[in-house]
């Protein structure tokens, strides 16, 4: 499929939702695509590189967020944080890390909050450096500054919360 004015070719992932105005979304949205599965795949060899193939991505980034700057996390602050409506995943990822016991919880009054274990600890920091080793040092390829990754990053969130907005309108339909 190319573009009627430059010629150029459209990278979609959906003739029928490429046709007409707004086109250009569409790349957008097969960008998105390509990279969370890459990303998840990312996740699950990295962490199975770091010691742990049991791992799916969505518990990987559960366990990353409860690690993350070493402060105890209720359900409602990791779902926030990572932008999961539905609570019952993540409620499930935190079951398994327990019983893994890569997390430990804890109750205070009628909250339950979460944190790395010694081993949930050890195994961030495995994670870490294999990323360091097999994804960092291959960025520097990409030619893009600490500031164009975060102008991505930046852009990617602002994005995220058009589709956040739409799906809110979409279900009043």
């Amino acid at each position: 499929m190319s573009d009627a004015k430059t010629g150029k070719r459209r990278i979609v992932s959906s003739r029928h939702l490429a046709e007409g105005e707004g086109w250009e979304v569409s790349e957008v949205e097969f960008g998105m695509i390509v990279a969370y599965n890459a990303f998840n795949r990312w996740m699950t060899r990295c962490m199975a590189a770091a010691g742990n193939t049991d791992l799916t991505g969505l518990e990987i980034l559960v366990l990353h967020n409860i690690n993350h700057r070493g402060r105890d996390k209720r359900l409602s602050d990791i779902s926030f944080l990572l932008n999961i409506e539905d609570n019952h995943t993540v409620n499930y990822a935190l079951r398994k890390l327990l019983k893994m016991e890569l997390i430990i919880s804890n109750k205070r009054g009628k909250e339950v909050f979460y944190k790395t274990s010694k081993q949930g600890q050890t195994l961030c920091d495995k994670y870490r450096l294999v990323r360091k080793n097999c994804l960092l040092d291959g960025m520097d390829k990409l030619g893009l500054s600490g500031e164009d990754l975060r102008k991505i990053g930046s852009d990617l969130r602002a994005i995220s919360g058009q589709y956040d907005q739409a799906s809110r309108a979409a279900s009043t339909l």
